[in-house]
């Protein structure tokens, strides 16, 4: 029996549609944003960006962890440097400056930090807000988190405050997965969390306070919540289950 147009169609368009399990997804946001450069006024090879004489210290006591002639193994570490020294973000000058002080072809820096995320580089505000929204968060209602900030702040994911203080991000598991939901923010995590919670923690932080980092449910790390369920008895001794005549 033959198909008809319409149905041949429908079957082809579908199948197009498909995404396999050896694929990537498409990343939204159009122009692989994440991978390629264009200058603008503020982020070209012009773009003033000097090490600070402490930072080159920190360099070579990090280059000198590496064997002689592997200083490109410090490429994380002093991107991270440079990332820290700029105010939370990366200009290509800064990728092009860890290049000299590493003596590596710029090329090879910027392969590093268009493939890790950790690595910003557009402006970002003071404090950069990472939502987790992957499925442990968002099971525990992370979308109610990602709501009161963007309500409480008056941006949405991608935006920056016109003060230049928070940027908003969403962002896949950030390892905190038994406090979900959870938010990143610079270097602390915020952990089971609620609307409420995450309104005081950006008060404090437009106050110029430092929240506490950690579980805001009582929590004093990730142990269980309802308490523990295993290993509550004093561990054995030495020998406990060994037969007695080995």
């Amino acid at each position: 029996m033959f198909l008809s147009a319409a149905i041949r169609s429908a079957v082809s368009r579908s199948a197009r549609q498909i995404r396999y399990l050896h694929q990537t997804a498409v990343r939204s946001g159009g122009g692989g944003a994440l991978f390629l450069h264009r200058d603008t006024p503020e982020n070209n090879p012009d773009t003033p960006f000097e090490f600070t004489p402490e930072n080159l210290t920190r360099i070579e006591a990090i280059v000198s962890n590496y064997p002689e002639g592997h200083k490109a193994g410090a490429t994380l570490p002093v991107l991270d440097l440079a990332q820290r020294q700029n105010n939370g973000w990366l200009p290509i000058s800064a990728m092009n400056k860890v290049a000299e002080v590493l003596d590596m072809p710029p090329m090879r820096v910027y392969e590093v930090a268009t493939f890790y995320t950790m690595f910003n580089r557009h402006p970002v505000g003071k404090y950069h807000i990472q939502v987790c929204t992957t499925t442990p968060c968002m099971l525990c209602n992370s979308d109610s988190i990602l709501e009161a900030i963007k309500n409480k702040l008056g941006i949405k994911v991608g935006e920056t405050t016109p003060d230049k203080l928070f940027t908003l991000v969403e962002v896949e598991c950030l390892g905190a997965c038994v406090n979900a939901p959870m938010v990143q923010i610079n270097d602390n995590y915020y952990e089971d969390l609620k609307p409420q919670d995450i309104e005081q923690i950006l008060d404090d932080l437009k106050a110029g306070k430092v929240p506490l980092p950690g579980p805001r449910n009582g929590r004093f790390s990730c142990e269980p919540a309802g308490g523990l369920t295993s290993l509550t008895e004093p561990p054995t001794g030495p020998g406990f289950g060994v037969r007695p005549d080995l």
